[in-house]
């Protein structure tokens, strides 16, 4: 049995003090031995984290028994290892950088599809539904549904740019995913925003599709990018394939690495080939630095520790009272 648990989630709700929330959550995440990110902001919380079972199972008892949280849906997978090295509790204006901050998907989002319904939506396709992917270059490009519509984003804030180019599809039934489901929180609500009538999302993302549906079928082609060590993991375990192709060769590998030019820490695929033939570099310019980071196979580089120490930032810092002066 895989003694550790991945826990993707977030819930859109009002937290009126988010930093002191913060110090509180951090100090129990510490206390509870887990690890990964974790954003939290006025509209609600935003995690990916990791540890043992039972620690990511109190985690979840506890997180819902907040009446602000008890409708926040976890995806939980199971590992071998720890999936992060470090815990990361932030504040930040949203919980997903969208430029959509004026959006609150408690007052109007886009109606929710099980994966259930989702799976005979694309069985049963017609030319009135598109399935959008509302993810950003190198997550749709590693993994996709078949037939969806990508966008060319470098980040998902950009999507609202986007749009523009949907216009011609505001008569038909626009069904978004995205990872987990918080993009779609908001992505839709901006479709609806824009005009767009008939607008709903899958819930829980692909990785809630993954686990539950997509054990029937080829639906899924490549693989679901994530946000932790794993990097990649599988959707279509009946027949996969595939799909992205190496930065390098253009042969297909769905390895993604980091180059080892830390100046340019292009994220690529690049198969185990080119990966040794180039030191583990995405380009000729990149392999010939002198201070290019040792490639050891992986193209996964561990940033430093420097002394990490989870209890370093818990608190925020207290203001002095005004005409304080400090000794020196």
């Amino acid at each position: 049995m895989k003694n550790y648990s991945i826990l993707l989630y977030y819930c859109y709700a009002r937290i009126e003090d988010p930093e002191a929330f913060r110090e509180q959550h951090h100090l129990y995440c510490i206390e509870n031995n887990l690890k990964g990110r974790i954003i939290i902001a006025h509209e609600g919380i935003n995690g990916t984290i990791s540890g043992g079972r039972e620690d990511c199972q109190r985690y979840m008892d506890d997180l819902k028994a907040d009446p602000r949280f008890a409708h926040t849906d976890f995806k939980v997978d199971h590992n071998d290892a720890n999936a992060f090295a470090k815990l990361h509790v932030r504040v930040k204006p949203e919980i997903v950088h969208s430029s959509l901050s004026h959006i609150d998907p408690n007052q109007r989002t886009g109606t929710y599809v099980e994966p259930a319904e989702f799976k005979e939506i694309l069985k049963n396709k017609t030319d009135d539904v598109v399935i959008l992917d509302v993810r950003s270059n190198y997550e749709h490009s590693l993994g996709k549904f078949k037939d969806a519509i990508t966008l060319d984003i470098e980040n998902f804030r950009d999507f609202p740019e986007k749009v523009e180019e949907l216009k011609a599809l505001k008569d038909k039934k626009i069904v978004t995913y995205c990872t987990g489901g918080i993009k779609c929180e908001k992505a839709s609500a901006f479709l609806l925003e824009q005009g767009f009538e008939n607008v709903y999302q899958l819930h829980g993302g692909i990785i809630k599709y993954g686990m539950e549906e997509a054990t029937q079928g080829e639906d899924f082609e490549g693989k679901c990018y994530v946000f932790d060590n794993r990097v990649a993991v599988e959707v279509n375990k009946v027949n996969p394939k595939v799909v992205s192709t190496c930065y390098v060769c253009g042969t297909h590998s769905d390895r993604m690495v980091n180059c080892a030019n830390a100046e340019c820490n292009r994220h690529v695929p690049i198969c185990e080939k080119c990966g040794w033939e180039m030191e583990g570099a995405c380009s000729e310019a990149c392999k010939s630095q002198p201070d290019k980071r040792p490639y050891d196979g992986t193209g996964y580089y561990q940033k430093e520790m420097n002394g990490y120490n989870p209890y370093r930032g818990l608190y925020r810092k207290k203001e002095e009272p005004q005409g304080a002066t400090s000794k020196r």
